[in-house]
């Protein structure tokens, strides 16, 4: 059976600013690239971390079927919150530690959601290091952001 893959990324030129999401999907059989799909959009007004979010809810979304997969992404945003944060946030009404609103929280909510109709495995990758994955999904995000760019 194919192993899955999600390759995520967002950009943000200014923070806020117009910004763009991609995603690599990708199944594998051992070394041999099985099947391929690319996705991308982007918004005239939002933040890096919700572009990193938007990818990973966009990979995860667009599976229709519940799978297996490993989501790789250069964010450390997306994987600690929904590895480690998201849980205190749930038990805490989605408050922080400190009692404030979790920023982004509808996006989270979207994300725990997506993400609970699969098995995933969640791994960082160093981003802009050459990762050849991680860059298409970059190139992914600046083609989602081109439109909304002045």
């Amino acid at each position: 059976m194919a192993e899955l893959f999600a390759y995520t990324d967002g950009a943000c030129s200014g923070n806020p600013g117009p910004g763009g999401w991609g995603v690599l999907l990708r199944a594998m059989d051992g070394e041999t690239v099985v099947k391929e799909r690319e996705l991308s959009g982007g918004a005239a007004e939002t933040t890096n971390n919700q572009m990193e979010l938007l990818a990973a809810i966009s990979a995860l979304e667009a599976l229709s079927r519940p799978s297996r997969l490993t989501v790789v992404t250069d964010s450390a945003y997306v994987k600690n919150g929904v590895t480690s944060w998201i849980h205190g946030w749930k038990r805490n009404g989605w408050r922080t530690a400190s009692k404030k609103q979790v920023k982004n929280a509808e996006l989270w909510q979207r994300l725990d959601e997506a993400a609970s109709r699969h098995e995933v495995t969640w791994e960082w990758v160093k981003g802009h290091a050459g990762h050849p994955e991680n860059e298409r999904a970059d190139a992914l995000a600046r083609a989602g952001m081109a439109p909304f760019k002045s």
